[in-house]
């Protein structure tokens, strides 16, 4: 005998018993009578007993089929209920969402965005991990993903909202000290990196310029971290100089604590994606959310906008 059950013959078994009617049942079930009829003889031949006394007028349960009865009915129930609960929780605005964020756009970005959703949909859920590393969507059972990041072809599916700026700064006191750079060859004499990255390698920066094409400089580096927050302590005491999301350093560029140089030289920009396990059908809950975020953030003037596909 096979260990999985039978859960559909079982199913079947109990609305015979409540409607005492092959017919009925499978009138109620949208089968065909020689289907029920099978599922009845699939239990019996398992069992190796009879489950209901036929006749040409009714059926009714014999004393196996008595016992049988109250789990296969809980089976049936249980089976409908879990049925509605998916079937509601995908076309309702209730249940849990999982979402993956960088840390330092997660915490500033994104966060002061949640309140506003979490206040119109207050049967939703909302499990937000913040972390550099790029998760396993579909392992870790995410619904959704914010990244920064050129991303590598996948079986994900992935929009991009927009384009986040990259800066060259530092604080006033180092320039003043180290001189400011107005082409990346200044780069070379004198002036050390700051690096969000694992790398402890010398550090190759690639700018662009409208007029005179595209330029890369190594230099070295005495700092190097894994989340861009981890620079700010060192570029406000001006030990070094460091490329930085703009949305990372707006407020001490505007409080004087750190400065732009070379702007008519940019490093590329670098897109914020939304990101989603394959499949193109997902909960309601989590495409109002999906919606949200693409209203919210593709419409913030600080973002550049997305690069045409």
């Amino acid at each position: 005998m096979s260990t999985l059950p039978d859960l559909e013959a079982w199913a079947i078994f109990a609305k015979v018993a409540e409607t005492g009617s092959f017919a009925r049942t499978a009138g109620e079930f949208s089968l065909s009578q020689a289907t029920v009829s099978k599922a009845i003889s699939r239990l019996e031949a398992r069992l190796k007993t009879v489950l209901f006394h036929r006749s040409s007028r009714r059926v009714t349960l014999t004393e196996s089929g008595h016992v049988a009865l109250e789990r296969a009915t809980r089976i049936l129930e249980d089976g409908q209920a879990v049925e509605a609960e998916i079937a509601e929780q995908s076309t309702s605005l209730r249940g849990l969402i999982r979402i993956s964020a960088p840390m330092s756009f997660g915490l500033t970005q994104l966060a002061p965005l949640l309140p506003d959703f979490m206040q119109a949909h207050p049967d939703v859920s909302l499990d937000v991990q913040f972390n550099d590393q790029q998760v396993d969507l579909v392992a870790d059972r995410f619904d959704l993903a914010l990244r920064i990041a050129n991303l590598p072809d996948s079986s994900l599916l992935a929009r991009q909202l927009c384009q986040v700026r990259i800066l060259l700064v530092g604080s006033p006191d180092y320039f003043a000290r180290h001189g400011t750079p107005r082409h990346p060859s200044d780069l070379a004499w004198g002036h050390m990196a700051l690096q969000y990255s694992h790398s402890r390698q010398p550090v190759s920066w690639r700018f662009r310029h409208a007029q005179q094409g595209e330029f890369t400089q190594t230099l070295p580096n005495q700092l190097s971290t894994n989340n861009a927050d981890g620079l700010a302590p060192a570029l406000r005491a001006g030990l070094g100089l460091a490329l930085q999301p703009e949305f990372m350093v707006w407020e001490d560029l505007q409080a004087g604590l750190l400065q732009t140089v070379m702007d008519d030289w940019r490093a590329d920009p670098i897109g914020l994606h939304l990101v989603t396990p394959p499949g193109r059908s997902r909960p309601a809950r989590v495409q109002a959310f999906m919606d949200y975020l693409i209203e919210r953030l593709t419409r913030d003037p600080r973002w550049l906008p997305a690069r045409a596909s």
